[in-house]
């Protein structure tokens, strides 16, 4: 109850801009570093949540920054917009390995990446900061979202679910279901456009969907319940088809997510796994 309270809380103050900082590219960088740092999983989707909520954030406050600054650039004063996008390009690695940083302490995981670790992969890169600087980008991050980081990931939904599933009599292997499910999480994070490209298609049963359609659909490509459901039941129909129905019913009944969004989102994972048009 509390993480469907959560979720429906985020969905409501959703930004427009929600998922910008989810690209590919970007995840996987995320994944790689968290990987090579010997991260736990939950760590690396906090860091990618941590980025995108931080990076969205501080986008709004420059662009509010200048707009409140027209006046002063009219008159020669203030940064120029070209100056602010700089800021953000510059800092983007370094923000990036902070939320890493933050996300290694927040999971409570032995293995927390310390200030020297981050400075020596920057350093790596070419990057000439110094601890005091990475410290301060820690502090940005942490003022920036109010120190409100300890967000849900959906592996957190992921595993609940499965506890209730378990709980509720659904006598599904636990182990490889899990490594499944962490898998398919991962590759649904990694290819995140072109899965919720084919849902949005599937939904509105048109291939070429209006900006309006797009804008609407946000809140369910940024709904973490629905992702979880989805990855359950993608990865019981791998495992153990027999089950899948019985599994999908139990699910609708746990979260109120319908069986059809159930079913139209694990095609579409399915779709991108098997790479085939065919149904």
């Amino acid at each position: 109850i509390h993480l469907a309270t959560e979720n429906e809380q985020y969905l409501s103050e959703l930004s427009d801009q929600a998922g910008c900082f989810k690209e590919t590219q970007i995840v996987e960088f995320i994944f790689l570093l968290s990987e090579k740092w010997h991260l736990d999983q939950s760590a690396r989707y906090q860091a990618v949540e941590l980025l995108e909520r931080f990076m969205i954030k501080q986008v709004e406050q420059i662009c509010k920054s200048s707009r409140e600054n027209v006046k002063s650039r009219e008159q020669g004063q203030g940064s120029s917009w070209s100056s602010l996008k700089d800021q953000i390009y510059n800092t983007f690695v370094l923000r990036l390995v902070s939320c890493i940083q933050l996300a290694s302490k927040l999971s409570l995981h032995y293995n927390i990446v310390n200030s020297d670790t981050a400075l020596k992969f920057l350093q790596s890169l070419k990057y000439a900061y110094t601890k005091q600087e990475l410290l301060e980008s820690e502090l940005a991050v942490l003022e920036t979202l109010h120190f409100q980081v300890n967000v849900s990931t959906p592996l957190a939904y992921v595993e609940l679910l499965l506890e209730v599933l378990g709980h509720n009599g659904c006598l599904l292997p636990a182990k490889p279901l899990h490594q499944m499910c962490i898998q398919l999480l991962d590759f649904s994070y990694l290819t995140r456009d072109t899965i919720y490209d084919t849902l949005l298609k599937i939904a509105i049963e048109n291939s070429t969907p209006s900006k309006l359609q797009v804008a609407k659909f946000l809140t369910v490509k940024e709904d973490f319940m629905l992702l979880a459901v989805g990855i359950i039941s993608t990865s019981v129909f791998i495992l153990n088809p027999r089950h899948w129905k019985q599994v999908v019913e139990h699910l609708n009944c746990i979260t109120g997510v319908t069986s059809q969004s159930i079913l139209e989102f694990s095609y579409a994972v399915l779709k991108h796994i098997v790479g085939s048009t065919t149904p």
